[in-house]
Parts: C-alpha cells; sequence; structure tokens
C-alpha cells in the first residue's frame, strides 16, 4: 500500500500469535525472530510486541537515521521503562538531552588524557592477579572467570582498590542487579530475579551513598574518579546531587561489567579459534612492546592488529544486541513511514551480518578494517551519535591488556565453541566456554619472582 510518496509502515512478520502476537517467539530468542524478519522483507520490517507494533531496521543507511533521529523523533527515554526502574526518571538520557549532557560531562574528563596510565595500570595489576590465581595450568570458563576480572577492573579504577573487599557479594549483587532487567516482559511482574534486581539496587545504592559521604570526610589524596565524582559540580556552581552521583557510579560499573565481559570472552573465542590471527596478535606484542616492562596507554595504542581483531569480534558477536528508541512523531526511513508512539528496534547483530555491508559476513577478518579503515563507522556495537557509550575506549583499552597479557603468559587452546546465551539477556557466550591454559616456556618462573 502507498501512500503519497511513501509507502505506510513497514509489513509485519508472518506467523503472529492472537493477542501475543511474536512475543513469546521473541522472549525465547529474539535473533531468529529478527532473521526471519529479514528473510521475508529484507531492511524493514514490524513485529508484534506486547500487544504492540514495534519495527525494526536493520543495515547501514537505516543505523545512521536511527542515531541521527535520536532526541530529535527517536527518544531513548521512552524505549526502556526498565532502565527507568533501575535508576532513576531524571538520570541521564531519561531527564532529556539538556540534563543528559549536563550529567555526561561529570564523568567525560575522567575518561581523557593521562588519566589512562592509571587506569592501565589498574587493568595490568588486576589481570596479573588472576594469573597468579589460575596457575600455570589447567582448564577455566572464559566467562566465569572474566566476569570478576572486569568487575574488579571496573570497581577498581572507579571505586578504589579496596571496594570489592569492602563489600561482600560485590559481584554478585551487580550480577542480580543486571538481571532485573527485561526489555519484553512489564516491570510489575513478581518475577523472581526482577525482586533479586530490586534488592541488589537498594543495597548497592546504599553502600555507594556511605561510600561517597566517607570520601568526603577524608579526601583520596592524590584524587581518584570517585573523589571527583563525590565533589563535581555543575557548570552553575550547584554541588551534584547525591542520588546522580550514586547512579553514575552505577551506571558505570554495570556497563563496563556486562559489556565488556561479553566482548572480552567472545574476543578470545575468535581469536583461539583462528590460529593464524592469533598467531599475528602475538608476533605483533613481541615486535612493539619491551619484554615485561610494564604496560602504558601508549604502548597499547601500537597494538593496531589486535585493536583490529577486537572489532572484528565486536562486529560478529555484539554484546549489545539490539537498541531500543520510540518515535515522538512520524519518521521517513527507507521509503516508509513509522507512525509516532511506535517501538523502533535497531540490530547490531544482524546489521554487523549483511553482505552489502559487510563482505564475506560470518569470516572472522580483522584486516577489513586494515583494507577499509571506514568500516568502523559502520559498527554499532557501542551504539552511535551522541549516545554512543562514553567508556568504550576505556573498554577498549582493557581488553587489549587484558588479551595482551594472557596471550605473553599462556599457550592457550579453546575446548568449546560456544553460541550465544538464548533469550533477550545481554549476548555473552553460552557456558561452558572452557579454555585449557598452560604457563609459556619461561613464564612458570617468572610468575613466582617477587616484583
Amino acid at each position: 500500500m502507498v501512500t503519497g510518496a511513501h509507502r505506510a509502515a513497514p509489513p509485519v512478520l508472518s506467523g503472529g500469535l492472537p493477542l501475543l502476537g511474536h512475543t513469546a517467539a521473541f522472549v525465547r530468542d529474539p535473533v531468529p525472530v529478527l532473521w526471519r524478519g529479514h528473510a521475508e522483507h529484507g531492511t524493514a520490517f514490524s513485529l508484534r510486541l506486547a500487544g504492540r507494533r514495534t519495527v525494526v531496521l536493520l543495515g547501514r543507511e537505516h543505523s545512521r537515521t536511527f542515531f541521527a533521529e535520536t532526541d530529535e523523533r527517536l527518544s531513548i527515554a521512552s524505549a526502556y521503562p526498565f532502565f527507568v526502574r533501575m535508576f532513576d526518571p531524571d538520570f541521564f538520557y531519561f531527564g532529556g538531552q539538556k540534563e543528559y549532557l549536563r550529567q555526561r560531562d561529570l564523568i567525560l574528563p575522567r575518561f581523557r588524557g593521562n588519566q589512562f596510565d592509571a587506569y592501565v595500570a589498574v587493568m595490568e595489576q588486576r589481570t596479573r592477579a588472576l594469573i597468579d590465581q589460575l596457575g600455570d595450568e589447567g582448564e577455566t570458563d572464559l566467562v566465569t572467570t572474566l566476569g570478576p576480572l572486569v568487575m574488579n577492573i571496573a570497581a577498581h579504577a572507579f571505586l578504589g582498590p579496596d571496594i570489592t573487599t569492602r563489600i561482600d557479594g560485590f559481584f554478585s549483587l551487580f550480577r542480580d542487579f543486571s538481571s532485573g532487567m527485561d526489555p519484553v516482559l512489564p516491570g510489575w511482574l513478581p518475577l523472581p530475579r526482577v525482586v533479586r534486581g530490586r534488592r541488589a539496587r537498594a543495597r548497592l545504592r546504599s553502600e555507594m551513598l556511605a561510600l561517597v559521604a566517607e570520601r568526603r570526610r577524608r579526601p583520596a589524596d592524590p584524587p581518584d574518579f570517585l573523589q571527583a565524582l563525590s565533589e563535581a559540580h555543575y557548570p552553575d556552581g550547584r554541588p551534584a546531587p547525591d542520588r546522580v552521583i550514586v547512579n553514575l557510579i552505577l551506571l558505570l560499573t554495570w556497563a563496563g561489567h556486562e559489556t565488556t565481559t561479553g566482548h572480552l570472552a567472545w574476543a578470545l573465542t575468535d581469536l583461539l579459534g583462528h590460529p593464524h590471527e592469533c598467531e599475528r596478535v602475538r608476533a605483533e606484542q613481541e615486535a612493539v612492546l619491551a619484554p615485561d616492562e610494564p604496560l602504558t596507554s601508549a604502548a597499547v595504542r601500537r597494538l593496531a592488529h589486535l585493536s583490529r581483531a577486537l572489532h572484528e569480534t565486536e562486529r560478529l558477536h555484539p554484546v549489545a544486541y539490539i537498541m531500543a528508541r520510540r518515535t515522538t512523531a512520524p519518521l521517513t526511513t527507507g521509503g516508509f513511514t513509522i507512525p509516532a508512539d511506535t517501538l523502533v528496534l535497531l540490530s547490531p547483530a544482524l546489521s554487523h551480518r549483511l553482505p552489502e555491508d559487510h563482505p564475506d559476513p560470518d569470516s572472522f577478518r580483522p584486516d577489513r578494517f586494515l583494507e577499509e579503515p571506514r568500516r568502523l563507522h559502520d559498527l554499532t556495537g557501542f551504539g552511535g551519535g551522541v549516545h554512543r557509550c562514553l567508556g568504550v575506549h576505556f573498554a577498549y583499552v582493557e581488553m587489549q591488556v587484558v588479551v595482551t597479557l594472557l596471550l605473553r603468559h599462556y599457550d592457550l587452546e579453546l575446548i568449546d565453541r560456544p553460541e550465544p546465551v538464548r533469550g533477550t539477556r545481554t549476548k555473552w557466550p553460552q557456558s561452558p566456554c572452557r579454555i585449557r591454559y598452560k604457563a609459556r616456556a619461561g613464564r612458570a618462573a617468572a610468575r613466582r619472582e617477587p616484583v
């Protein structure tokens, strides 16, 4: 059906159930549902989720529209009601663009300049502690091993070196906090994981408020991330409210763990599944890094092939497999007009594998970004536009440090070839995701030498 120069909203995927539409299949495993929509209708189609029409957009051109219209005709706040429940109705981009920019400017300076050498030192210290814990040889599950490591790095970098010992069950609290999210089911359902999420949120807020109050009584010298945030002021001179500070702490620690853990686990499985690329990463390390010298942000920037390999993992396995907005006014894209108050989904999991945008889409080929560097701009695993993840540079440096140290110390062998977890959760590898490790020649003795 044609309306003027544009068709109506994108066509609806077949196979929906009465009342439920596509909800049950989507909650069970959304990615196959989205691929079926693409097979039927191409890069724009509609679903029926929770009784309402939802539009799915795929591919490079739709991605540009999606991010360009964010805060214009596409709203983040109304698309993520579960984030409001996790944090606050006036927090970050839920409070409107002006409030978002004001809160963003409280933390953005901490991700710039010479801050990163201190962060790299934390990343190296925590990774070496993990190596000591693992020992010289054995087997381990990547997800269960890397999850606490990434959380410890974020907690140490943002909250101080002793935070995980001061708060009992720190890692489990954040896992429960994260499990309370659900992008499809209503938040009032008394699901056990939702109840756990609320309890974890209440305890974490209480602990963070106490931590901020303590820092104000006894400032850290030299000032660190938490000290700067505890003393933060808005441009008009008003102190940042405690609820904003606490929510920023929760957001940074949670988001840094949730995305980076999955991406790092996938990166190692990709490299170990492609021995030639793994050896290229090792050869690059030997060529550009001084043997056994502490890592620095400048040294990490020289690991160009490792960087391309990590971006290729972002392309193949975006942990944030789907992103949402809601139209605030009719939106025209690709010849379709999407009505106001329609949920719009963008899926990096599919867009990154469309052959018209990414040739040979299912192959792990880091050199695609050497041959055509502009393709880096097509990746949306960490968002895009003004709302691209503020910590994306931190995350990439962290992954480079962890992979570098593990490959320097161990010969690694992939035991399992995992699939992404099912359901609507972030797409970590499904356990078991095991590797076998053995200290490389000369590394076992070196590990035991005092520093």
